[in-house]
């Protein structure tokens, strides 16, 4: 028994460290400019006018949306693009679960950062 309680434990700690709840506040961009922290590349080869016509259209372009943390340089992918879609190009709070494992932000409320 005091092997299998211990087993549970294990399991557990395991599914803490797989799926970490909490609230992230950054930058609504696509994936490539979060990746290289900034708009300023991408927005001269899609003639992009600011950092929302930016995210769009690189997001449209197959590379989908992601926050940026621009504190600790971490970059969230997004995994529903619906939810994030109004807010490219803005800086969010994001109420929601990221999975270490997928290295995917799963959202659950996302609303306008003061």
């Amino acid at each position: 028994m005091k092997k299998l309680t211990q087993f549970t434990l294990l399991l557990m700690a395991a599914g803490a460290l797989w799926a970490a709840d909490g609230t992230f506040t950054g930058e609504i961009m696509d994936k490539q400019c979060a990746e290289m922290g900034s708009h300023d590349a991408m927005m001269k080869s899609e003639g992009a006018k600011n950092a929302k016509e930016c995210a769009l259209a690189c997001a449209k372009d197959g590379g989908g949306f992601a926050l940026y943390d621009s504190q600790s340089k971490k970059v969230y992918p997004i995994a529903d693009a619906g939810k994030v879609r109004d807010y490219a190009g803005e800086r969010v709070q994001i109420t929601g679960d990221y999975d270490q494992n997928a290295d995917v932000l799963h959202v659950k409320s996302v609303s306008r950062a003061q």
